[in-house]
Formats: structure tokens, C-alpha cells, sequence
């Protein structure tokens, strides 16, 4: 864990239902570190439905590969297996046998098929995985198995995150509720490009597999895909959401269980960036006026990527040619004297130069707060896009210099 709490933190960690259908276990393995939990184990009933999205490097890990294969429209029985400490990532064909023990070790504990059995590790990357430590602990962890060990399951997959992340809804469907509980971790090499470093959901709801696997791909590029810490991609990226269908509600198509969805998802991917290693601030960059979608992205992501304008957040600096040069580097067609750029209410630019209503010492004490929203409008169209993330401090450099060491 990485030293002291984020000061983004949430006061505590929110209080998760148990979700009929799904059982949690964790327990220490000593993967990498003595004394710590870093392995939990999720079993999903039978008739449940898997859907995931992965990372799309080109160096991704075994695990990822694997859920890759796996997941598919049937329902059964399933289970999840993460480890924290190792990535099992650029290990080869070891790495490859270490997921299929961890799998086939699964399967004998639980009687699960091997091919439900669904494995995520994150970590260190290029070091064997010691799968044999989480084998000796399956015992351990099927007789550990309840419906409320979701919170126990969140701090095992922990690595220098500083707190551990959790979300909930529950949405009426003709009358009768379903409940939907997500846990994540996350904290450096985040810039996802599916979904963002672990992530899993859980719901009682019944769902048509292929309808829940496009609209948990639908719903990830307005949320996991639209945060950033470091710009840094991970190698072990993975989100996978079960529906149990124990409530005996179907959700499929169902336009209010998909918005309960994403508010989990993006409560979720909110909490990843508030504890980005070293952050001190929450910053949510608005791009409007754009001449696509697309466009609006992409200044949105040169903004929040840019480690000068980071930089300028932690130092409390508003410094808004920063901006400007975010815009002016992102590829997206701009035009100088059509921009406007705003810090939360305060008009910075417009017109290709600085407002005559700017207040530098107003903006400065705007730039002392914990939330800081950057507004920019290119006046071109009515593209728009929205992007989260964080500063960028010496912390960050202290946590990761010594990461591996």
C-alpha cells in the first residue's frame, strides 16, 4: 500500500450489498508481499452470465489472454481468481502455465469447469508468478466463501492504491429491485484503453450475454476510458461483470438498469483517479465546441495527459497557456481566435487572447481547491467530450522509483 491515504480518499468504504449469487473469499498467499491479503476468489452461481473488456496492448498479460478466449455467450457456474503483488505479464510460456494451474486447481476446489474459471494478476511486471502459493491457499479460500466478503475481496487486489474502491445501485425493474456492486483497483499506469487496471461488477439481474458484453463495452468508453493518471497503459487492464440472474429479474435492454450500471462504472473510475499516485487534486476537463466527438476527445486527453498542465495543477499555478498548447499539440482542428477557456467560472481566454475580465489572483485561489474543472470551447462545432484525472507531484515520482526495488 502506498503510504498515507489519499487526501481524495472517500471517508469510508461504502457499505456494498450482498448480491444473491455470488460468493467472496480472500486471504494472504505471500505472492510478493509477507502479511498482507492479496488473493480473493469469486464464486458465481449457476446460470450466471460473464461479459469482459480487456486492455489492448500488445504486451498484455496471460491472465488477459486467457479471460480473452474465455469469455463467451454461456451461462453457468463461474469463478474469479485475482492476485495482487505480480502482473504475470512478459513471463512467457510460464506465464501461461501458471494460469492454466491456477485454473485447473480452481476447478478441482470448486468443480467449477476450468473453462469459467476467470483469472486476473496485477503487479510487478516481468517476474515469474508463484502460482503455487495461490494453490495452497484455494483450500483456505473455498471454506472462507460468504456473500458478504466483497469488501475483503476489494483490499486484496490492492497494490499502491492507498484505499480501497467500491460503488453500488439498485434499480427497480417492473416493480421488483436487482442490485448491482462493483469494486476496482487502480492508482498508477492508468490510462486505459478498455476499461482501467481491475475491475469487477456484480449483479443479480438476469442478462442476455451478448447484450451485456456490448453495453459494458458501450458504457466503458464514457467511463474507464475517459480517465487518465500517467497516460501509462497497463499490460493486466481487465473488467469483468457477472450476472447471476438469481433476483430472477431480466435487465436485457432495460434503459434504467444501464444507467445504474454506468453510474457504478464511472463511480468507480472516478475513485481510480482521486487515488492516482501523489494526487491531490480532482480535475475534470469539459471540451465543448468542437467540430467532432472525436475532436473533442482528443484536446480532452492532450489536456488531462499533459504533464505540464499537471504540473501547474499541483502547484496550485494558473497557468493557462498550458492549456492552450494542449489544444494546439492534440491533432484536433482549432482556430486561435474561436477558443475560449475557462478555470471552473472563470472566463481565462477568448477571442485568441487572454479575457479582459481576467482575474489572476481570482484564478489562483480557485486553483487552491481540491475539484478543479478546466472548460475549453473551440467554437467550431458541437463535438463535445469530458476526460478525468489528476495532478501530477513528487509523490508520484517517490512511489514509482522504488517500485520495483
Amino acid at each position: 500500500m502506498a503510504g498515507p491515504v489519499s487526501p481524495l480518499a472517500p471517508a469510508a468504504f461504502p457499505a456494498l450489498p450482498e448480491i444473491a449469487g455470488v460468493r467472496f473469499a480472500s486471504v494472504a498467499a505471500g505472492v510478493r508481499y509477507a502479511n498482507r491479503t492479496d488473493v480473493m476468489l469469486a464464486e458465481l452461481a449457476e446460470g450466471s452470465a460473464v461479459a469482459g473488456v480487456f486492455t489492448r496492448s500488445s504486451t498484455r498479460s496471460a491472465p488477459v489472454r486467457d479471460c480473452e478466449a474465455k469469455i463467451g455467450a454461456q451461462t453457468s457456474r463461474a469463478a474469479f481468481l485475482v492476485n495482487s503483488g505480480n502482473s504475470n505479464a512478459f513471463t512467457g510460456q510460464a506465464g501461461e502455465r501458471s494460469v492454466a494451474e491456477i485454473c485447473a486447481a480452481v476447478a478441482q476446489a470448486t468443480g467449477i469447469d476450468a473453462a469459467r474459471v476467470f483469472t486476473s494478476s496485477t503487479g510487478v511486471i516481468g517476474e515469474p508468478l508463484p502460482h503455487e502459493r495461490i494453490v495452497a491457499k484455494l483450500g483456505e479460500l473455498k471454506a472462507a466463501l460468504e456473500p458478504s466478503g466483497i469488501e475483503g475481496a476489494a483490499r486484496a487486489i490492492m497494490t499502491t492504491d492507498t484505499f480501497p474502491k467500491g460503488a453500488t445501485e439498485t434499480v427497480e425493474i417492473d416493480g421488483k429491485s436487482v442490485k448491482i456492486a462493483g469494486i476496482a483497483k487502480g492508482s498508477g499506469m492508468i490510462a486505459p484503453d478498455m476499461a482501467t487496471m481491475l475491475v469487477y461488477i456484480f449483479t443479480d439481474a438476469k442478462h442476455d450475454q451478448p447484450a451485456l458484453q456490448a453495453l459494458l463495452r458501450e458504457i466503458t468508453d464514457r467511463t474507464f476510458n475517459c480517465i487518465t493518471v500517467d497516460s501509462d497503459t497497463s499490460t493486466s487492464d481487465t473488467l469483468l461483470m457477472a450476472a447471476t440472474g438469481a433476483s430472477g429479474v431480466d435487465a436485457t435492454g432495460n434503459a434504467d438498469f444501464a444507467a445504474g450500471l454506468e453510474r457504478v462504472m464511472l463511480d468507480l473510475a472516478h475513485q481510480v483517479v482521486r487515488d492516482g499516485e501523489g494526487a491531490t487534486k480532482f480535475v475534470e476537463i469539459r471540451v465543448s465546441g468542437a467540430a467532432s466527438d472525436a475532436d473533442a476527445r482528443r484536446v480532452a486527453m492532450a489536456t488531462a495527459n499533459s504533464p505540464l498542465v499537471k504540473t501547474a495543477i499541483a502547484g496550485e499555478d494558473p497557468n493557462w497557456g498550458r492549456v492552450v498548447m494542449a489544444v494546439g499539440k492534440s491533432g484536433a482542428e482549432a482556430d486561435r481566435d474561436r477558443l475560449s477557456i475557462r478555470f471552473g467560472e472563470i472566463l481565462v481566454a477568448e477571442k485568441g487572447w487572454v479575457s479582459p475580465s481576467y482575474s489572476e489572483e481570482k484564478a489562483a485561489a480557485y486553483m487552491k481547491g481540491q475539484e478543479i474543472v478546466i472548460s475549453v470551447d473551440l467554437g467550431l462545432g458541437t463535438g463535445k467530450a469530458v476526460a478525468w484525472t489528476c495532478d501530477l507531484t513528487h509523490r508520484y515520482i517517490d512511489i514509482n522509483a522504488d517500485y520495483r526495488s
